[in-house]
């Protein structure tokens, strides 16, 4: 299977409502967006296709409050380590004025 399908059935454990990139606007919290944002690139020097590649994900958690944000992203990555993904940092918490709702976001390391 690939990193996506694999990352999306691995959310889902922890929220059932995951999606890449963005959300419907009428979906209900919480729930969980991600998107690749990058990652390093191996180059062999004999010019072959590498056999991993690696991936930074960007995961936001989307709640009505603080504390369901954080708590959620807390499991996000305490699911996340066995993937095996590396968190590069701790949670990032926020407010979304606009959409009048509490996020976390954490980045996430990964080979595959």
């Amino acid at each position: 299977m690939s990193m996506e399908s694999d990352l999306f059935t691995l959310l889902k454990t922890v929220c059932p409502r995951v999606f890449p990139d963005i959300a419907p606007t009428s979906t209900a919290k919480p729930y969980i967006t991600w998107q690749q944002i990058g990652g390093a690139v191996l180059n062999p020097l004999d010019n072959s296709v590498p056999g991993k590649r690696n991936a930074v994900i960007q995961i936001n958690v989307w709640s009505a409050t603080r504390a369901e944000a954080n708590a959620l992203m807390n499991q996000v990555e305490d699911a996340m380590r066995p993937f095996p993904a590396r968190p590069q940092s701790a949670l990032f918490a926020d407010y979304d004025h606009d959409m009048l709702t509490y996020s976390a976001q954490q980045d996430f390391e990964l080979w595959r």
